[in-house]
């Protein structure tokens, strides 16, 4: 059995781009801290605890080796929110070739949706992606910040990077194998 998934592609070509969402009351105890020292263990925590509910597959293969290959690659930045000292979500940054950098992935663990936390993750990531060529010296300073997000995200997902000032350029519609929930229970 197969289901229809629609994928949008999405961009800012600009800083000025950027609409950032407030942020959390003072009394929220929220922090945003890069993760410097790449492990593959703690992304693949995020990773699964973030997408399990939402059908997130594509890394689940990779082996121990190739997801530390990936985190350790030059300019690869994971970004985490911590709510009272609990990971509540994170951004991971790939930066490619020619100043441009993608948001790779996006999210917050369930327990931690709806509490108006995404807005200011994704303000903070997104502003991440335009001055990751300050931390990365010898890197092209960035011209564009991309991501993708489909129709298995969660419902409020397009609504909030069309709010944060990125607009649409691509729309791709694909049949995909049904799969089960892989997580983040049971097998996460």
């Amino acid at each position: 059995m197969s289901i229809t998934v629609t994928t949008w592609s999405l961009e800012q070509t600009s800083p000025d781009d950027l609409r950032p969402a407030a942020e959390p009351a003072a009394d929220a105890d929220l922090r945003i801290v890069r993760a410097e020292v790449p492990s593959a263990e703690f992304s693949r925590f995020l990773y699964t605890a973030v997408g399990g509910d939402i059908h997130w597959t594509d890394r689940l293969s990779l082996t121990h080796a190739q997801w530390q290959e990936s985190l350790g690659r030059p300019g690869v930045e994971t970004w985490v929110a911590y709510e009272r000292g609990t990971p509540a979500g994170y951004v991971e940054l790939d930066p490619q070739d020619d100043g441009v950098v993608e948001i790779v992935y996006f999210g917050l663990i369930p327990a931690f949706r709806g509490r108006r936390i995404g807005g200011h993750l994704l303000s903070y990531g997104t502003a991440r992606a335009w001055d990751l060529a300050e931390r990365w010296p010898g890197r092209t300073p960035t011209k564009r910040v991309w991501l993708h997000t489909c129709s298995k995200d969660g419902p409020h997902a397009m609504d909030n990077y069309l709010r944060r000032g990125f607009t649409l350029f691509d729309t791709k519609i694909e049949e995909e194998p049904e799969s089960d929930t892989p997580g983040p229970w049971p097998g996460a």
